[in-house]
């Protein structure tokens, strides 16, 4: 092991995308319409990435750099891949609401995340977050019928306390669960993506499990589906996970389908890539051991297109597509090279007299857990769209 991967202990790693997610807030409509302005445009490619010879464990920098932002137009309303996919989109990466759209065919499910469910002082849950609801976007993207809305609610600012108040009353349950129908109906949605798991970090999960059963009873009466986001069920021998076989198969009879994070595996205080191909193996068997489980067929597992760059210093931070393309244009030269065991790409490159390390998603990366997904039987979850290179779709 070098010295670059030389500290041991291990932070939580869901937690900190939890901590990210929330801070990034949400932006209003009028911040997402300023910064549209400035996304790029996507252009059009004459073959797809495989007979362009770009799904390769050696990819040549030049032609990331040049081929990235090119997608092949005539297959963009052609699925590659046999599962589902679900595809998040957020406000302060608005490059993905364009995605979304040209790309509409290859996403059964599309998650915005606009709502968050909040608990004023005195008791009375509301839903916020319904400024950013756009209807002509939403439109656009489903029309034709092949991909259905179903924006994240994120149960957002609740202390302890907040959720002890809403598993101890049954009232307080179907109160809080009869406002995020409101909200449903009344915006037309199919469904939603419901995070409230991971903000647990593993306590009170058959108060959980019983608020989720519930919310999942009460969708499918007036035929909306609800889709739970869970946190990975393993890391390693030093961390276990947050999640177990049992706590899903008791959902599973009440849910629709679940949004697996696999991702997040490393962090700056254990450097490394992003979700290395075994351990996503791993937590999909350790959920449904057999491909025939029916939990299988219910699980999209995640699938990121962020990147995170590490430093000797023993800093780090997420990475998205265009710092990861500005990093490869750099005077460093930065060296490219293939991980065999994690089924990922990195780079390393000098920054003054500090050495950096960035684990990035590659074509090849990507095509790795697509084989694996069609594999075992799975669908995927992407965070997020706005994230990646655009010649990623492509593979999907």
């Amino acid at each position: 092991m070098t010295a670059f991967y030389s500290q041991k202990y291990v932070i939580t790693s869901v937690i900190c995308l939890f901590v990210i997610q929330v801070a990034e807030g949400t932006l209003s409509k009028s911040k997402r319409g300023k910064k549209a302005k400035e996304e790029k445009i996507l252009e059009v490619a004459d073959s797809n990435v495989v007979d362009r010879g770009l799904v390769t464990k050696k990819p040549r920098i030049k032609d990331i750099i040049k081929e990235h932002s090119q997608y092949f137009d005539r297959d963009r309303e052609m699925k590659n891949f046999e599962g589902e996919i679900l595809a998040y989109v957020t406000p302060w990466n608005n490059h993905g609401y364009d995605i979304a759209k040209l790309f509409k065919s290859k996403f059964q499910y599309v998650s915005p995340v606009w709502l968050q469910v909040k608990v004023s002082p005195g008791g009375v849950y509301y839903v916020q977050g319904t400024h950013d609801i756009d209807k002509g976007w939403v439109k656009d993207v489903t029309k034709g019928g092949k991909s259905k809305m179903v924006p994240r609610l994120l149960f957002d600012g609740w202390n302890a306390q907040d959720f002890m108040n809403l598993f101890k009353s049954e009232d307080n349950i179907e109160d809080c669960i009869a406002v995020i129908l409101k909200t449903v109906k009344e915006y037309k949605f199919p469904g939603l993506v419901v995070e409230m798991w991971p903000q647990l970090v593993g306590k009170m999960r058959k108060e959980l499990t019983h608020v989720i059963n519930h919310m999942g009873d009460a969708f499918h009466a007036v035929k909306k589906q609800l889709i739970v986001v869970i946190p990975p069920p393993l890391y390693d021998k030093q961390f276990e996970g947050m999640i177990s076989r049992e706590d899903v198969e008791a959902m599973s009879p009440h849910v629709d389908r679940f949004s697996l994070m696999t991702y997040d595996f490393s962090n700056p205080s254990r450097p490394g890539p992003n979700a290395p191909i075994g351990w996503v193996r791993s937590c999909i068997e350790a959920l449904a051991p057999n491909k025939g489980d029916p939990i299988r067929k219910k699980l999209l597992v995640g699938l990121n297109f962020y990147g995170f760059k590490y430093s000797t210093k023993g800093n780090g931070g997420p990475v998205l597509g265009n710092e990861y393309i500005e990093i490869l244009k750099a005077k460093s030269k930065p060296q490219i090279h293939w991980h065999e065991e994690s089924a990922e790409h990195y780079i390393e490159f000098k920054s003054g007299d500090i050495m950096h390390k960035m684990w990035f998603p590659s074509l090849n990366s990507i095509a790795a857990r697509l084989k694996l997904a069609t594999d075992m039987g799975v669908g995927l979850s992407i965070w997020e769209i706005g994230q990646g290179l655009d010649y990623f779709y492509d593979l999907l």
